[in-house]
């Protein structure tokens, strides 16, 4: 048995949960369901990033303190977590105030790699960090991922120097030793760092009051990024504790808008620190609706509670995690997600499931005790993270299992009175079905659940279908 850490970038808690959100949480808990199943011990972070200007503003402009808003937008992140059947173990906040204490000690191990300078220059609000020059000109001064343009500052920041680790980021990068996925996202950092700048760390605690103070310096409040990524250690209990147990991260499960961060910020800081880094960075695309990336202004959000609602939580997490792309963007819409529910969970698995069961149930059929296999091209899909491959993988198992009891017939042994034959072919059909079940315990667990009771409990119906047609 070996240990491993898998950690979701934290959002920030200035609106409600989103798909971009579910995604995180459901990659990682593949991966840690996985690991689990295969005997291995998981630590699983999940959080929430409440410092900012845009978290303080949009208290203000509710009227509440801005200790209420983030307490109650951090419930609504665990609720969801939890609806989600995210199997998180650990779950932090960046307004605890153990980590608070945390940072500001991280802050002061950093010390060798920091200082003053001012800046003038362009800001966005809505990423709160400032762009090079070269940047604003290429996005026309406008920001792509917020659609606003950019706040020219001036101002006297505390600065990390990126510079003095770019190097070493770019071999570590460029020999894997943090393998960023996929591979073509690792390419484009590579361009990236070439132009990365020193980055500001610290805000003037007159243009923004609501973050963890500077270390002898109480003119300045720590820039959000050094305090959210520090959460990854933090929640480990760096630098309280040692945590070589469950350091370096097994898997980083980042979307592609904040790979950069991660990439970058974060290998440095880790770097300056004399920590190990991520073993894996999984940068994972955008979830598209009927081909356009989601915008409240266009109106095309996917929520995910009126998926969930809907069709329940093992139907949404075999469309996003199957019919989604571990790696690229894709697209949803309802036609595609009930055409998968229909034609794929209630009729592929389903029907197969309530077939086999009403067939073993009437026969006086049990299913044998044997021990359960991962097929080994499973296994290895898994263990690259090739995760919706994987589920087509078990999916061709699940079609075939349906071809193969037409094939096999047992419902004309019952006819013709064979009953050896009849044992020994269902037998067999449910050794594959539970190794079938095995592989999908990471992706629809609940799922799995039900198919391991119907066969292994004598008293369990099979009369109640898993999925209903819509």
């Amino acid at each position: 048995m070996t240990k491993k850490y898998v950690t979701t970038a934290i959002p920030y808690v200035n609106g409600l949960p989103h798909i971009g959100h579910a995604m995180d949480y459901c990659l990682a808990d593949v991966y840690a369901r996985y690991q689990r199943l295969i005997g291995n011990e998981v630590r699983f972070q999940t959080g929430t990033d409440e410092h900012g200007n845009k978290i303080f503003q949009k208290a203000k402009d509710l009227g509440i303190p801005v200790e209420e808003y983030v307490a109650g937008n951090a419930e609504k992140f665990r609720e969801f977590i939890e609806t989600l059947g995210v199997s998180s173990t650990d779950f932090i906040r960046t307004t605890d105030p153990e980590h608070e204490r945390r940072v500001q000690e991280i802050w002061k191990r950093l010390s060798d790699h920091i200082y003053a300078a001012s800046y003038e220059g362009w800001y966005c609000t809505g990423c709160e960090r400032f762009v090079t020059e070269k940047e604003c000109v290429e996005n026309h001064g406008v920001c792509p991922d917020h659609n606003k343009e950019y706040e020219k500052l001036a101002e006297e920041n505390y600065y990390f120097r990126i510079a003095d680790f770019k190097d070493r980021i770019y071999r570590a990068i460029e020999a894997d030793e943090i393998l960023i996925l996929p591979e073509f996202r690792k390419r484009e950092i590579l361009k990236l760092l070439a132009d990365s700048p020193d980055v500001s760390i610290s805000r003037p605690k007159s243009q923004l009051s609501w973050g963890v103070p500077v270390p002898g310096d109480d003119s300045q409040v720590m820039y959000v990024w050094l305090d959210a990524l520090a959460n990854y250690i933090t929640v480990l209990g760096y630098p309280d504790q040692d945590i070589s147990e469950w350091w370096p991260a097994s898997v980083e499960v980042v979307g592609k808008d904040i790979l950069r961060f991660h990439a970058i910020i974060w290998p440095a800081m880790l770097m300056a620190l004399g920590l190990p880094l991520p073993k894996v960075l999984l940068s994972h695309g955008m979830v598209l609706s009927n081909g356009q990336k989601m915008s409240k202004s266009i109106g095309n959000v996917v929520d995910p509670m009126e998926v969930l609602e809907k069709h329940g939580l093992d139907a949404f997490r075999y469309f996003f995690l199957r019919h989604i792309d571990t790696f690229a963007d894709s697209d949803f819409t309802w036609e595609k997600f009930e055409d998968a529910y229909n034609n794929e969970l209630a009729n592929d698995l389903g029907n197969l499931v309530q077939r086999f069961a009403a067939l073993s149930k009437k026969n006086g059929i049990v299913a044998p005790n044997a021990a359960r296999e991962l097929s080994a091209g499973y296994c290895e899909l898994m263990d690259n993270f090739e995760f919706s491959k994987a589920f087509d993988f078990v999916w061709e198992k699940v079609q075939g299992l349906n071809r193969k009891i037409d094939e096999e017939k047992p419902w004309s042994l019952v006819k013709t009175g064979e009953t050896e034959k009849l044992n020994l072919v269902m037998k067999e059909l449910i050794v594959e079905l539970l190794n079938v079940s095995e592989m999908l315990k990471p992706f629809i667990p609940d799922t799995a659940e039900k198919i391991d009771e119907i066969f292994t409990d004598p008293i369990a119906p099979p009369e109640t279908p898993l999925f209903v047609k819509q």
